[in-house]
């Protein structure tokens, strides 16, 4: 029997199996290589659905290259985005039996997964395994409730400036920032609109907060004053 999962996967292009050594410099690598499991990788398109809502969550996935969303939608149709998840994060890791959320693909995206079984009979007699797949959880539940102060409590404005702030620390490369989604992606995201978000940027722009190289190319000239806006 194909579920619904399987059969996600099955619309994605394999790339390999891949064994991880300890040479891979990320948390989950080091639980895998603990297990002595083998991820495999898998390759999405832009947009293509990596896993929906509600269906059974039988791998934990990374992202190797690419960026991913994971999203609800809400019952009058928006789009809530809880998070963005790029190269090095893991997602997917859920506390039951079935996803929260959808997945899907920014842009063009390799993910690397492994069974959700194979793992928690791994940390059934392993501790150090139990504590990584608890630090990684922790991680998560801490991004849930920064995100949950900034819906619930910050202004447009200093929505943005935290956002910049993320993309800074998790992006730049040489000082700039090349964002992989788009300025709806980010209104849903912040809980903005997309006329929000790009008033927003225009405004930091034309105070010298931050300079654009390209569409979704940003320079940050003034980290101090987007750090006071996100005070």
């Amino acid at each position: 029997m194909i579920t619904s999962a399987t059969a996600a996967h099955s619309t994605a292009a394999p790339v390999t199996n891949v064994v991880l050594g300890p040479d891979t410099g990320d948390q989950f690598g080091a639980v895998m290589v603990q297990a002595g499991l083998v991820a495999t990788e898998f390759s999405y398109k832009k947009d293509a659905e990596i896993y929906g809502e509600e269906e059974p969550a039988e791998y934990v996935y990374q992202v190797v290259r690419g960026a991913v969303r994971s999203y609800k939608l809400l019952s009058d149709g928006r789009r809530q985005i809880g998070a963005f998840h790029l190269p090095g994060d893991v997602f997917g890791l859920e506390s039951g039996p079935v996803h929260r959320l959808t997945a899907e693909a920014i842009i063009d995206t390799t993910v690397r997964l492994v069974k959700r079984r194979a793992l928690e009979q791994a940390a059934a007699t392993d501790v150090h395994i139990v504590r990584g797949l608890l630090n990684m959880t922790t991680g998560s539940l801490k991004h849930a409730e920064d995100h949950m102060l900034l819906l619930g409590r910050k202004t447009a404005m200093e929505r943005v400036a935290t956002f910049l702030l993320e993309m800074d620390r998790r992006l730049a490369v040489a000082g700039m920032m090349a964002l992989p989604m788009c300025r709806r992606d980010i209104g849903d995201y912040l809980g903005l609109t997309l006329e929000t978000v790009s008033r927003a940027l225009s405004q930091l722009h034309e105070q010298e907060v931050l300079g654009f190289s390209g569409a979704r190319q940003i320079v940050l000239r003034n980290r101090q004053r987007l750090r006071n806006m996100d005070a």
